[in-house]
C-alpha cells in the first residue's frame, strides 16, 4: 500500500458534523399477511459526515436491510430515509437512480468489477453510465493514494484480492460522493489486505472528509472505525464510540444467540 498522502478536502473534519444519512422510525416488514417477517423495527439512527460507522449484529438482525434502505435500494415499509436533506420515499425510481449515481458509492465484499476492462476503465465505468465526465486531477489523486498507478492498464483477473478492492474503491470514490456504503468490504481478503483496505477506508474518513458506512461481522474491522453500531432483532440495541476489539466483542457476545437479553435492552 503506498504512503502518499490521500488528496485534502477543504470539508474534512471542519464544524459542527451533520447528518449525511439518517433513518427516522424506520420499519422494514417482508412478506404478506400470510407470513410477515420484520426486518427492521422503529430504527432511528444517524451517520455523520466525516464518519466511518460499523453496522453489525447477529445473523438475520437486519444489517444489510437497513444499509439497502439508507442506500436507497429498499423501500421501508413506513417511516422515513434521508440522504442530508433529501427525503427518498418522495423520490421517483429515475430520481433515486441519479440520486445513487451521483451522490452514493459503493463497496462490496465480491468486487464486482468488470473482468474484460481495465482498471482505469472500471473505475470511470459509473460515472461514464451516468453521463458524467471524469475529473483527470481529481482521478490522479485517488489512483496515486491507493497505490494503483502502475496498475490502471491490467485487468481484474491479473490483480490480487487487496487490488481488486482497492479498485473498487477507487470507483466508489471517483465521483466524489457523499456517503460510501461498504458491504462486508473485507470478507475476502486475507488479513493483510484487509488490513490495508481498512486502512484506507479510515484515511478516507479523517483525511478527506467522507463518510462511510460499513456492514461487518469482524469485530477486529469495526474496531478500524470510529462508531460501531449494533443491530438485534431489526433493532438498534447499542452503539460504541472510539471501539478496541475487546469491547466489539464484549457487546457481540452479549446479543449473538441471547434473545432473553436482547428482549431487555429494547
Amino acid at each position: 500500500m503506498t504512503s502518499a498522502h490521500l488528496p485534502h478536502s477543504s470539508g474534512a473534519r471542519t464544524g459542527a458534523l451533520s447528518a449525511a444519512a439518517s433513518a427516522s422510525e424506520l420499519t422494514k416488514v417482508h412478506g404478506d399477511a400470510g407470513l410477515r417477517v420484520t426486518a427492521l423495527s422503529d430504527v432511528s439512527v444517524s451517520f455523520h459526515q466525516g464518519q466511518f460507522t460499523a453496522i453489525m449484529g447477529p445473523s438475520g438482525s437486519g444489517k444489510s436491510t437497513l444499509m439497502q434502505c439508507l442506500a436507497g435500494l429498499d423501500s421501508p415499509t413506513s417511516g422515513s430515509v434521508r440522504l442530508g436533506e433529501v427525503e427518498l420515499s418522495g423520490l421517483s425510481d429515475r430520481a433515486l437512480t441519479r440520486l445513487r449515481r451521483e451522490r452514493i458509492g459503493f463497496v462490496f465484499q465480491d468486487f464486482h468489477l468488470l473482468p474484460t476492462l481495465t482498471v482505469a476503465e472500471n473505475i470511470t465505468l459509473p460515472l461514464g453510465i451516468a453521463g458524467r465526465r471524469p475529473n483527470p486531477q481529481w482521478l490522479e489523486q485517488i489512483v496515486t493514494a491507493l497505490g494503483l498507478t502502475d496498475r490502471l492498464s491490467h485487468r481484474p483477473p491479473q490483480l490480487s484480492g487487496g487490488q481488486q478492492q482497492r479498485v473498487a474503491c477507487a470507483r466508489a470514490m471517483a465521483g466524489r460522493p457523499d456517503i460510501i456504503f461498504a458491504d462486508e468490504p473485507t470478507g475476502n481478503l486475507d488479513t493483510r489486505a484487509g488490513a490495508e483496505v481498512l486502512s484506507l477506508l479510515g484515511r478516507l474518513a479523517r483525511e478527506l472528509g467522507q463518510t462511510i458506512v460499513m456492514v461487518t461481522h469482524d469485530p477486529v474491522a469495526a474496531a478500524r472505525t470510529d462508531r460501531v453500531v449494533f443491530l438485534a432483532d431489526g433493532r438498534i440495541v447499542d452503539e460504541i464510540r472510539r471501539p478496541d476489539v475487546a469491547q466489539v466483542l464484549e457487546r457481540m457476545n452479549r446479543f449473538d444467540g441471547n434473545p432473553q437479553q436482547r428482549r431487555a435492552l429494547k
